[in-house]
Parts: C-alpha cells; sequence; structure tokens
C-alpha cells in the first residue's frame, strides 16, 4: 500500500474545487482542471481520479470523462468549465453539473458510470423552456452542487462577491426526475457579505462553492466564505430553508488554528478554497485545495481527517503533509518538499508576490516531474506535519541555484533549533549533511534556510 500525502494526487496535477464520493467500492474525486503554468482558472477537460476505500495512497487515473468542447455553447473550447459536482438520478445514472465561464446557465451531462465518457444532456430550465438564469429575476448560476433524494434533485448554486449588492447568496433550486426541469424556483439559503448582518453569518458569509452532504436528518451546506480560505458549513433539517452557521472546517492557510501559533496568522499562501466532505469506511475527511507555482491558477487538492463530534458538529482540522493518512509518516528515505503544509518567508506577508517561495515542477503541464520549493530565501520556513521519528542524527539536504548557509531544523516555528545542514551553490541538484538532534516519538519538522543567494530545495531525508 502507498501511503497517503498532500497532495493526494501526483505532484503534477491539478485537480482543485473537489467533490468527493464513494460509489461501491471505490472512492472518486470530481473537480475542475487546472495546469501547470495555467494563465486563468480551469483550462482543462473534466478528468477523474478514484482510488479503493481502503488503500487512500493508491490513487487512479480514471481518464478525460468531458472535454470542455462537449458542451453546444462551446464548440470551440473559448470557455472554462467551472466546478462540478455529480450525484446518483433515480434511474441509477450519474449526473454530472457544471457551469461555463462566461455564462450563468447550468448546464447536465449523464453516464452511466461513475467515470466514464460523459455525454451533454442539456441545461437545467423552468417548465417553460427558459434557462435557470435567464429567468426575470433569476441571479447568475454557478459552482452547481447537488443532492438527489428520491426523485427530486437540489441544486445549490451562487457567487457573492464582497460589495456586489446584486448578489444575495447562495440558492437551493429543486429539479424534477428528469433531472433538468425545476420545480420549485431559487430560494436564498445563506446570505453573501452585503447580505449578512443578523444572520450569525457574519464574518463568514457565503462567497461562492456551495456544496451540500446529508449526514443523519440533517443537511450539512459547505461552502467557500467572504475570506475565501476557508471551507465553512452550516446545518438545517430541511434543504430549503432554516440553515444555521456552524464554523470552519479547514483553511488553507490554518487561519483560525492557534494550537502551535497564533490563530490569526496564516502559514501557507493563502486564496480561493473549494471541497466538501466525504466518509470513508467509518472516518469522516474534508477535501480542500492549495495554491502552487505562485498564482491562483495551479491549485491541487488536499485533505483532511475531520472528526464528528455527537452534536453534529465538525471542529476546525489542521493542515497536514499526511492528509489522508491515519497515521504520521515515516520519517525515512527521501522525502519531496512539494509535501510540505507550511510555507512561508519569516517577518514577510504570508501571500504571493515576486520571488515569494513557491512549489513548482519542471518541465511543462502533463510533465510527470515531481514537485519541488523554488524561490527559497534568507527567512524561508517550510513545514512538514507529521512524522515517526526514530533514531534520527543527520539531516540531509538537495539543493540546486545560486544559494548558501544553512537549513536548520526544528520541530517548531519557533522552537529550539536541532541541528543543520549546509547549502551549497550548485547548477544541479547536490545533496548536503548536517548533525541534527532529533528527540524519538511524532514531530512536526521545519526547515528554516538562513544565508544569501536564492535557490531551490527539493527534498530532505532524516538518517
Amino acid at each position: 500500500m502507498k501511503l497517503p500525502v498532500n497532495p493526494y494526487l501526483p505532484s503534477w496535477e491539478y485537480i482543485p474545487d473537489g467533490e468527493p464520493y464513494v460509489f461501491g467500492d471505490r472512492v472518486y474525486v470530481y473537480g475542475s482542471h487546472d495546469l501547470f503554468n495555467g494563465y486563468v482558472f480551469c483550462m482543462g477537460d473534466y478528468v477523474c481520479w478514484s482510488a479503493p476505500v481502503d488503500d487512500l495512497g493508491n490513487w487512479r487515473y480514471e481518464g478525460v470523462i468531458y472535454p470542455k468542447t462537449s458542451d453546444p455553447f462551446n464548440p470551440d473550447g473559448h470557455m472554462c468549465l467551472y466546478a462540478p459536482d455529480v450525484t446518483v438520478g433515480p434511474d441509477g445514472r450519474y449526473y454530472l453539473y457544471y457551469v461555463l465561464d462566461k455564462v450563468s446557465n447550468v448546464s447536465v451531462a449523464v453516464c452511466d458510470t461513475p467515470a466514464g465518457k460523459y455525454e451533454f444532456l442539456g441545461y437545467v430550465h423552468y417548465p417553460d423552456g427558459t434557462l435557470l438564469g435567464n429567468a426575470p429575476g433569476d441571479e447568475p448560476q454557478f459552482d452547481p452542487g447537488v443532492l438527489t433524494e428520491g426523485d427530486r434533485t437540489y441544486l445549490y448554486t451562487g457567487f457573492c462577491g464582497f460589495g456586489d449588492k446584486s448578489r444575495h447568496g447562495a440558492m437551493c433550486t429543486v429539479l424534477d426526475k428528469d433531472m433538468m426541469t425545476v420545480i420549485e424556483k431559487p430560494v436564498f439559503v445563506a446570505p453573501g457579505a452585503m447580505y449578512s448582518e443578523g444572520s450569525g453569518f457574519e464574518g463568514h458569509a457565503f462567497f461562492e462553492a456551495p456544496s451540500i452532504r446529508k449526514i443523519g436528518d440533517a443537511y450539512y451546506f459547505i461552502y467557500s466564505s467572504q475570506v475565501m480560505h476557508e471551507l465553512c458549513y452550516a446545518t438545517s433539517k430541511n434543504p430549503r430553508e432554516g440553515f444555521k452557521y456552524r464554523g470552519v472546517l479547514v483553511s488553507n492557510g490554518d487561519v483560525g488554528i492557534g494550537t502551535y501559533k497564533p490563530a490569526d496568522l496564516a502559514v501557507a499562501y493563502t486564496a480561493n478554497n473549494h471541497g466538501s466532505v466525504v466518509k470513508i469506511l467509518n472516518d469522516w475527511y474534508i477535501f480542500y485545495h492549495r495554491h502552487t507555482n505562485g498564482t491562483w491558477y495551479s491549485r491541487q487538492g488536499c485533505a483532511e481527517k475531520l472528526m464528528l463530534l455527537e452534536d453534529g458538529s465538525f471542529p476546525q482540522v489542521e493542515i497536514t503533509s499526511q492528509g489522508l493518512g491515519a497515521k504520521p509518516l515515516p520519517a525515512k528515505g527521501e522525502i519531496p518538499t512539494y509535501i510540505a503544509c507550511n510555507l512561508f518567508v519569516r517577518n514577510q506577508p504570508r501571500r504571493f508576490g515576486e520571488g515569494a517561495p513557491k512549489i513548482v515542477q519542471d518541465g511543462r503541464d502533463g510533465d510527470e516531474e515531481i514537485g519541488y520549493i523554488a524561490n527559497v530565501q534568507n527567512g524561508t520556513v517550510v513545514g512538514f506535519k507529521y512524522f515517526d521519528c526514530k533514531g534520527v542524527s543527520e539531516l540531509k539536504v538537495t539543493t540546486r541555484g545560486y544559494i548558501h548557509g544553512e537549513i536548520v531544523l526544528k520541530t517548531a516555528i519557533d522552537g529550539e533549533e536541532l541541528g543543520s545542514a549546509p547549502v551549497i551553490g550548485s547548477n544541479i541538484w547536490k545533496t548536503t549533511s548536517g548533525k541534527v538532534s532529533l528527540p524519538d516519538g511524532v514531530h512536526a519538522i521545519y526547515l528554516e534556510f538562513r544565508g544569501g543567494g536564492g535557490g531551490h530545495l527539493k527534498s530532505f531525508e532524516l538518517v
């Protein structure tokens, strides 16, 4: 079995906006498709990956399930496929819902299997044929999330940019058993920031990325909030009304987690977020995404294990390198740096900027090149969680570039220095080593560069 890590897919794959589902004995993830070095969001066709429910490190590429040119609105491919969702209809077939980036209507495709070739079916429409999003009073459709119960499908959509009073919040529309015809018009289920006062959603109002799950007799509405980097949730016993804000599930910068740092401090470069929850065997997980390549347009899927409490709440979970793995990673062998969950420069803003450290790869999109960290500079902190360490007395690091100094090992961001390895400038990957004193046990590993110049950090090894 292959150990799970974050990102859970290969380091050269860029699938954000993940909607995870268990069908049979496999978990499937549906998302949009970014490209390495992409210049806008979601440039690729829809692809699918799946894994056995009992082997969450063993992901299989299912191939392209829906090309962007399949939609009659997009025969030349000039529009992108934004975040999709999938549901099983009353006929047992699999229905894919999505919105193209330059229209405000919801498209539907269908397939007989979870990850086969989906065929365009039609557009969500009112009984008179008017497309949802085009009728008087309709707000633009965006980021569909779907849940089917019996002959009814609940469709959740919406986008609410801060300052835009024309967008009121997340909407729920009910569809008939044909999966496309509106039988109950949109109603608002969660407010946007401009309409959140007095709602209980203040500070965490709906922004985008609606997703819906049912747990027991409660409906869980998952969404990206007005601060973008966090996925929040609200619950109700009715899918069309009464949702109450419950809290944050995950932040892709760990904002809100105060156990190992100040709660308001971001330890990664934050930007938008999108994902949902799923139960795999006996455990719950949250799927979300992170940003690589120093832009918003090369996002990768990550996941963390959640804890469902007796009151139906999910406490916010910490972002890690082990992700779907139930146990800490073994501290042995060469460890690639692309699995870092914390990345920032000490005493600098935690946001993208020219020359900021970033996770990248060599080659072009589609080249199966292992990711690494570029733009390592003085004060760069790279964090990994968690490792089971035994008998470690040496640190090896592999670097390249015009860089010189040392990489210091710690087990906390501001923790004691436990040793270091020298860094020597090189035009090719060069491995150096130094003595460290790392106690046995489960630890976070923080590597901090001190020195001059700038370069790349490929991997490290604890010996």
